[in-house]
């Protein structure tokens, strides 16, 4: 029991940091030290799709099945199995990356102008 408890905090960590990866740009306007740790969740996101990394937190959600003797993940991974075809459909899959990445884009832009505007006031010119 104690493993399928540890196997959905990591299900739901992996969640949580798939949120973090699209809007955490968006956080970084209101805390701007964020802004590193943002590029580096995003850098480790999308390196995953494009390049096909292995994401650690899905190995260790398929250990913690393993120990909890149920399935592991399919060979398709953490999105295929909770997102893909549940939250959207698989037609979409596509439409779904376009828009993650867009919205990481827009928050990216809105952070250097944000940060070029106080700039700006801070330094007296209007």
């Amino acid at each position: 029991m104690p493993f399928r408890v540890l196997a959905d905090i990591i299900a739901v960590t992996h969640v949580a940091f798939i949120a973090y990866v699209v809007a955490g740009g968006f956080l970084a306007w209101r805390w701007p030290r964020t802004i590193g740790l943002h590029l580096l969740a995003a850098s480790w996101g999308f390196a995953t799709i494009l390049i096909g990394f292995d994401c650690p937190l899905t190995h260790a959600e398929n250990w913690a099945r393993r120990q909890a003797a149920v399935a592991e993940l399919p060979a398709s991974g953490f999105i295929d199995h909770y997102l893909t075809g549940v939250i959207y459909p698989d037609s979409a899959l596509g439409l779904i990356r376009a828009f993650a990445a867009a919205a990481v884009l827009v928050s990216w832009i809105g952070y250097v102008r944000l940060h070029q505007r106080h700039r700006r006031f801070s330094s007296g010119a209007v």
